[in-house]
């Protein structure tokens, strides 16, 4: 007998090796509850999301997602600035450019830590694409 997908089924999918997994997931986990974000994302082709068409949906999600996206993302800045700050202390190395540490994080837009974006999204999506190619 085989097993159909069943709706609002959590789909239990493998971990990337990513360092920046957890926050993959829980960006997909919330734009998946937006309606139209999530039929978007089931009608887009691969090209589509890899070039950022897909990005520019995240305009028409609801105030809710929006927010809950930027929360994510200032909890995303926070812990990596936690990483930085850990390799600082291994290092006790005094000067350190704290901009020049988060730019080699290239899944989100360390420029703005506050608020998650269409750029954020384009970001991430790209940052995977390259690591599983």
């Amino acid at each position: 007998k085989a097993e159909g997908h069943v709706e609002g089924e959590k789909v239990e999918n493998p971990d990337t090796g990513l360092y920046y997994d957890e926050y993959l997931r829980q960006v997909i986990d919330v734009l998946e509850t937006d309606k139209h974000f999530r039929e978007k994302l089931q009608t887009a082709d691969i090209e589509e999301i890899k070039s950022g068409k897909l990005s520019r949906e995240l305009d028409l999600v609801s105030h809710h997602v929006r927010t809950r996206l930027d929360e994510l993302k200032r909890q995303e800045v926070a812990r990596l600035r936690m990483l930085i700050k850990a390799k600082m202390d291994s290092v006790q190395d005094t000067g350190i450019d704290h901009q020049a540490l988060l730019k080699q994080f290239e899944h989100l837009n360390h420029q703005n830590p506050d608020t998650f974006e269409p750029k954020d999204l384009d970001m991430l999506i790209k940052a995977v694409s390259t690591r599983t190619e």
